[in-house]
């Protein structure tokens, strides 16, 4: 039978310790989060204690530094990748964007900030009693960096900032934001980041809750006007934002590649598990050859994405990362996770296409992987310009 556990290609990269962590986490997710996933995203919220508990699991420490209650002793990249396939078995991709959001907002903080912002923001927010997200994309511009408009000027011990994000994640409830602004000229060399608290005199936030998918995941557009905030807020040095910002690229991008293979193993699940009970023309559906060429292709395109996707895991622990294949695996990943959507809604047939089901949640989900975090296009584009063409 066609499972989640059986679409997995046994690899040299995981070990016994990674098989307890992967039972742990399921056990949580069958428990704290399958039963409530319908509701939530007809919601389209989270519930606060949902926080809370997965601290008590440890998920939310994973890779953080043990100083400030983080888990990282023992831990590698491949836990993260557990974790990511554990909350995508929900079919409901919002619940891992929005619970880990803290995985892209914090990363700024605990590598370019200050002991004062590390030792202001970084516990509370592994605890689930506070969080932070990430702020970079403005109404005029997503994946155009380089040309970002917020402002930020600097006022004596302050900074003023002016200016829009928008698709932010998790920016309904953040408490923080780490804030992509800029204090110099054009380009990337005018570039800063600075830590903007929720409640400062000046900022506002508004929903974006009419989405195609990701309903419980909640979005905001954010506003700056005049808003002050103290220059020692700033994450690393002025007009050296940059490197905060792409310092975490391969970690999301890899995260964003577990959540799309998961998915895609989703649906080839609910598809199998359809085609073994539906009888059409006197026998199962799953008899019938069109229809078990799908799942042949469906299986080889997955298993071809997971030896891709563990081998850049493997490149990104060890320090021999290579971006042009990180951004080709993200595009491969959110290909064979549309791919398998859509094939399994074909042999899903009605079913496939009413609220409940996996597969369709997923479908609907497509576009914003293949477009967050980098789309296909400026994914290929990079991939392109790194291998020197």
């Amino acid at each position: 039978m066609l499972t989640f556990d059986s679409l997995r290609l046994a690899s040299p990269y995981y070990n016994e310790h990674h098989a307890e962590w992967r039972s742990q986490l399921r056990k949580f997710v069958e428990r704290e989060i399958m039963p409530n996933v319908d509701e939530w995203e007809e919601a389209c919220d989270l519930p606060q204690s949902l926080w809370d508990k997965a601290a008590d699991v440890g998920l939310l420490q994973l890779g953080y530094p043990e100083q400030y209650g983080g888990l990282s002793e023992g831990t590698d990249i491949f836990h993260t990748i557990i974790a990511v396939e554990e909350l995508s078995r929900t079919g409901a991709g919002g619940i891992y964007a929005t619970l880990m959001v803290h995985g892209i907002g914090l990363p700024p903080v605990v590598h370019f900030g200050s002991d004062y912002l590390k030792d202001r923001v970084i516990a509370p927010v592994l605890r689930g009693e506070k969080h932070i997200s990430l702020a970079i994309t403005e109404p005029g511009g997503g994946s155009d960096v380089a040309n970002l408009s917020t402002s930020a000027v600097r006022d004596g011990d302050h900074y003023i900032i002016n200016g829009s994000k928008t698709f932010i994640t998790g920016g309904m409830r953040a408490d923080w934001y780490t804030v992509a602004v800029r204090t110099g000229g054009e380009g990337v060399g005018g570039i800063s980041m600075i830590l903007v608290p929720a409640d400062a005199a000046g900022f506002s936030r508004t929903p974006l809750n009419k989405k195609q998918g990701w309903w419980c995941s909640d979005t905001a557009t954010l506003y700056f006007d005049n808003v002050r905030v103290p220059a020692k807020n700033l994450i690393g040095g002025e007009n050296q934002g940059f490197m905060p910002i792409v310092h975490n690229f391969n970690n999301e991008r890899l995260a964003l590649t577990a959540g799309a293979l998961a998915s895609a193993k989703v649906c080839i699940e609910e598809a199998a598990t359809w085609a073994k009970e539906r009888k059409t023309f006197g026998k199962p559906l799953s008899k019938h050859q069109v229809i078990r060429h799908k799942f042949a292709e469906m299986v080889r395109q997955v298993n071809a994405t997971q030896a891709y996707m563990d081998s850049c895991a493997w490149q990104i622990q060890n320090g021999k990362a290579k971006p042009a294949d990180i951004a080709l695996l993200k595009v491969q990943a959110t290909m064979v996770m549309e791919f398998c959507a859509r094939e399994a809604l074909q042999i899903l047939g009605g079913a496939g296409y009413m609220r409940g089901c996996k597969s369709e949640r997923i479908y609907r989900e497509v576009r914003v992987n293949a477009i967050g975090g980098g789309s296909e296009e400026i994914m290929r584009d990079l991939a392109a310009r790194q291998l020197g063409l």
